[in-house]
């Protein structure tokens, strides 16, 4: 079987029916200020293990024969196919051997341990886990569950995309994330058989494009490394099956960069309450970046949310720095007394905050009576960053950078 039929994904939905949770469509006001017109989210960042991975597994795990459950499964993955199959096998009662890169994120490694499955650390990044997983399926005859390129595994993730047109028939676009390209061909295929009409665009990190490259190329290509902090979809080339698929259902296939994936974590955070890890997060980053011309009712596909909190708060951080919203500055000061003082006092005037600071009298290669300070503020955006710059110079302060 290497097809992928409306009627197959009507089938998985209607198996996981009893064991997933028919995630919310949310109506985002903010968003809609953002964009100009309506957008709603399908918050699979709230499903059960926090991403859409469950439904694929459990569909694929549940057609097993009685003698493959016996003997177990094996799966290679960044960390939420990993929970997604492990929590499918525990429910059948079957042996579940994950396969995951070195640097998989540890609250990942740690929910897939904590759901009974063995874990196997290898590699650096989901293609290395893939190699090591399928030695091991040779060695151990368990049948080895396809994150993305298994067409079982396409039809449960393409319940979502029936779950968002029951929920909101006339959407015009539906924005998906693009690792492997499992959710997108599942989605594409319900909508685009059921609403011919709908735009269905793709969304990969640009450190990890091996889909939009292969749709260029017209072929599945292999891209030489896959580095994003979106692990989720760092995958170095997609699946043949799902390629075929993208190539004839989805529409357009855009990218964003690191920047633009730390600001779409932050607009989820800050604006849509929702935490997104950074795969879940490149739809709602591609449409407030302008990657995608906004049209009619448009529904961004939040795949997941399971980041781990210390990336989390880098991310925060640096979408904070890219909006504006956090500076450093540099500056050169007369080393005497009240200038310190003085610059402080301009800063406070302008209605920034100062976070931290640090002065050195001694290490600046500079004048003997002069000091380097340097200050990282709390603005409300690039352009109260840059008066704060601005005020600083017009009363006499020598800004070095920022």
């Amino acid at each position: 079987m290497n097809t992928v039929t409306l009627g197959m994904i009507l089938e998985a939905r209607e198996r996981l029916k009893a064991v997933v949770r028919k995630t919310d469509l949310i109506n985002s006001r903010q968003l809609r200020q953002l964009v100009g017109t309506e957008v709603y989210l399908k918050a699979e960042c709230l499903q059960h293990t926090g991403s859409f991975k469950l439904r694929g597994a459990y569909n694929m795990i549940s057609q097993l024969t009685p003698e493959q459950k016996a003997c177990g499964v094996i799966a290679s993955s960044a960390g939420n196919h990993a929970q997604g199959v492990a929590l499918a096998a525990q429910s059948f009662g079957v042996k579940a051997t994950i396969v995951m890169p070195a640097g998989a994120p540890l609250a990942k490694v740690a929910a897939t341990r904590e759901l009974g499955a063995e874990v196997v650390l290898h590699g650096a990044v989901y293609d290395d886990a893939f190699n090591k997983a399928m030695e091991l399926q040779k060695e151990t005859g368990a049948t080895f569950v396809h994150p993305f390129n298994d067409p079982l595994v396409i039809a449960g993730q393409g319940s979502v995309g029936v779950e968002i047109l029951d929920k909101l028939p006339d959407v015009d676009q539906v924005i998906v994330p693009i690792g492997g390209g499992g959710l997108i061909s599942g989605v594409a295929i319900a909508i685009k058989e059921l609403r011919p009409s709908v735009k269905i665009i793709g969304v990969q990190a640009a450190g990890a494009a091996s889909m939009a490259q292969s749709i260029s190329e017209g072929k599945p290509v292999q891209l030489s490394s896959a580095s994003t902090i979106a692990d989720g979809i760092a995958v170095k080339r997609p699946g043949d099956l799902t390629y075929e698929i993208v190539n004839k259902y989805v529409d357009e296939v855009v990218t964003v960069d690191e920047d633009e994936i730390a600001a779409g974590i932050l607009t989820l955070l800050e604006k849509c309450k929702l935490t997104a890890e950074g795969a879940g997060a490149v739809p709602v980053a591609a449409l407030i970046h302008g990657k995608i011309k906004p049209e009619g009712k448009i529904c961004c596909l939040v795949s997941g949310g399971n980041i781990d909190v210390n990336m989390l708060q880098r991310i925060v951080d640096r979408g904070l720095a890219k909006s504006g919203r956090i500076g450093k500055i540099k500056l050169l000061l007369p080393d005497k007394p009240g200038m310190l003082t003085g610059m402080l006092n301009v800063i406070a005037k302008s209605g920034a905050n100062v976070l931290s600071i640090g002065h050195d009298r001694v290490y600046n290669n500079s004048a003997l009576n002069t000091a380097h300070v340097e200050l990282t503020i709390e603005t409300h955006n690039r352009d109260h960053l840059n008066e704060v710059l601005s005020q600083l110079a017009e009363n006499g302060y020598e800004v070095l950078g920022a």
